[in-house]
């Protein structure tokens, strides 16, 4: 921690080496804190009657300096693996109006945590004291891994085949505030990754780091695959410039997706969403979504997958790399891991979250939207008697469709 100079050394005139110390003891990094718009209560150098052009000149400095120290923070970024670091003001704007709309329709379900904190996403300062700035990142986690599109193989969403996103962009995050601390001295921050109500996506296009696409990620000319996180922090630093808007007519990602969950472009009712459905639904899937879901298991990329902007994406970071083979597994194997395998095998994982059950709930579904086969109905009556009540509804329902198929009969979509 940078400490502040011995005020009384330097009242004394003390001689040679010693005044040269004591002058050297003012640091640079609390030089800079203080060079900063508002570190001294808005009071800037020169401001009077007659100070014009000192003022000129502390205005042109003092932004030499913001502009010199964002380069700083955004090279510290780019060192620990972040994409892209943009500033915003901490302002929501017309986007809390937004989220105020979209909550009284309904639309985020059994979701009731984003109703809970509406109002701490809409002002960052009650989520933190004193925050002005919102610095955002953003980390690539495309990886080339050859991905199973069988229907027997488990679909899982590309974010979660690695490492737990929330915490290697978090702890990344707080490196990131270690360093900004080292150029500049303490200052008030805290960071976040997905793990607190944040506007992530409306911080990061106002920061720079893209635009809204309709299907609500956050969307760049290099594609979509980013995780984002945030730093709400006390600095005031100028915000970057938004970046243009390039979905133009477009409306691939409305068409594509299977459930018609992008009810208008920019706007999801998360309760039609596969992601909502296999992720954040608690109870019963909802049956007449059963058979749309196919051989998703976890989340949903298709809003992505057909979007013209991801055949630029560029790979991400090996962190992300699919862990125990889950981009080519398939859904019996996954259906028989007991409890303990579910939890050992998933560590450090963000599917983990889910809990076993949901897990079974899930692989259920998709394995009674599978081709008939002797090894899937066998699969699913060894979990016909599961302690679970959600888990053997879901078997249940398995077990009826794939005794349609089986019969040669078409099973209603």
């Amino acid at each position: 921690m940078t400490k502040r100079p011995n005020q009384r050394a330097h009242q004394c005139r003390f001689a040679g080496a010693e005044v040269a110390f004591d002058k050297n003891h003012h640091s640079r990094a609390y030089r800079r804190r203080q060079r900063l718009p508002g570190a001294l209560g808005g009071r800037l150098v020169g401001q009077g009657k007659n100070s014009g052009n000192i003022g000129g000149m502390h205005d042109r400095d003092s932004k030499l300096e913001e502009a010199a120290l964002k380069e700083e923070i955004r090279q510290a970024g780019r060192e620990l693996g972040f994409a892209a670091v943009g500033f915003a003001r901490a302002e929501a704007g017309a986007a809390a109006d937004e989220l105020r709309a979209w909550l009284a329709a309904g639309f985020h379900g059994e979701m009731d945590y984003m109703a809970r904190h509406a109002e701490l996403r809409a002002h960052p300062a009650q989520l933190h004291p004193g925050t002005v700035t919102v610095i955002s990142v953003a980390v690539d986690y495309l990886q080339g891994a050859k991905m199973a599109d069988a229907p027997e193989y488990a679909a899982i969403s590309r974010y979660a085949l690695g490492r737990d996103y929330h915490k290697v962009v978090r702890g990344r995050l707080q490196k990131l505030a270690d360093a900004i601390k080292a150029m500049i001295g303490p200052f008030g921050y805290r960071v976040f990754s997905d793990s607190a109500p944040v506007m992530e996506v409306h911080f990061a296009e106002r920061g720079g780091l893209g635009w809204h696409g309709k299907h609500t990620l956050l969307l760049t000319q290099q594609g979509s695959w980013r995780f984002l996180g945030e730093i709400y922090c006390d600095l005031p630093l100028p915000p970057d410039p938004p970046v243009a808007e390039h979905c133009g007519t477009c409306s691939a990602c409305l068409e594509a997706c299977p459930t018609r969950a992008i009810v208008a472009p920019y706007r999801v009712d998360a309760r039609r969403c596969i992601s909502y459905l296999t992720i954040e639904l608690q109870g019963a899937i909802p049956e007449e979504f059963r058979p749309l879901i196919g051989n998703r298991i976890y989340g949903c990329d298709d809003c992505q997958l057909c979007c013209p902007w991801n055949r630029f994406a560029r790979l991400g970071d090996p962190e992300f790399a699919p862990r125990h083979q889950l981009n080519e597994a398939r859904l019996v194997d996954l259906f028989a891991w007991s409890e303990a395998s579910f939890n050992e095998r998933l560590a450090g994982s963000p599917i983990r979250r889910i809990g076993h059950v949901r897990w079974l709930r899930n692989i259920a579904v998709a394995l009674g939207n599978a081709p008939a086969s002797a090894s899937v109905s066998e699969a699913l009556a060894s979990r016909a008697d599961h302690p679970s009540a959600l888990v053997r509804e879901h078997v249940t329902w398995a077990l009826a469709r794939q005794a349609i198929t089986s019969s040669g009969r078409a099973p209603r979509a």
